[in-house]
């Protein structure tokens, strides 16, 4: 066994644990943190795929920024574990079975003669960049289904805000135009107030 399969094996252990501590660990922070340690150990397992752009990718898109946000959202709401644990023995058949599947489907792939036939690693020149290689099928090959998943991200933006911007009655907001077109005398009225006579006069 060379270095690089110890190191692959250490990477998958570190996964599948991490992984299995993020539905079994009761405090919610927890589980975030051991999904980031999964996210972390994958990376690495791209890393000896010769995928640095795509680890370098998950490490800072879900790691840096989806799981930082996920931190925020669980520590600042007040969640009832109680409440949120009543369900699993009842949905636990369903979970085991499922995952079973998942389990056979993988088994059934990776044991695949196709499978085995190209599971060599390929090992490419010192000048090869993963990132153009990935530029060039992305902006080629597979440029509409690139522009498709585009528009669909752009959709489901403007329908996050379209239904979280919800106008309330009792809030009061500025109108700009009207602000801009007022007038002096709309807002100041002079009055000439007459001056009070002296005192021995």
């Amino acid at each position: 066994m060379n270095f690089e399969t110890l190191v692959f094996y250490m990477f998958a252990a570190m996964t599948v644990f991490a992984a299995v501590r993020v539905i079994t660990v009761r405090n919610p922070v927890h589980a975030a943190l051991f999904l980031v340690l999964a996210f972390c150990s994958m990376a690495g397992i791209w890393l000896l795929l010769e995928a640095e752009f795509l680890a370098i990718t998950l490490i800072l898109v879900y790691v840096g920024a989806v799981m930082v946000l996920f931190l925020f959202v669980v520590m600042m709401l007040d969640i009832n574990l109680d409440q949120l644990r009543e369900g699993f023995w009842r949905w636990f058949p369903f979970g085991l079975a499922l995952a079973a599947v998942m389990v056979g489907e993988m088994v059934w792939v990776l044991g695949s003669r196709q499978t085995a036939e190209t599971a060599g690693a390929v090992h490419h020149a010192a000048n090869y960049s993963n990132t153009k290689e990935l530029g060039r099928l992305v902006y080629t090959d597979y440029v509409y289904p690139f522009e498709l998943a585009a528009v669909l991200l752009l959709i489901a933006i403007v329908a996050a805000i379209a239904l979280t911007l919800r106008r309330r009655k009792d809030s009061k907001s500025q109108d700009v135009a009207q602000q801009v077109a007022v007038r002096r005398k709309d807002r100041i009225r002079v009055m000439q107030v007459p001056s009070e006579p002296k005192s021995g006069e």
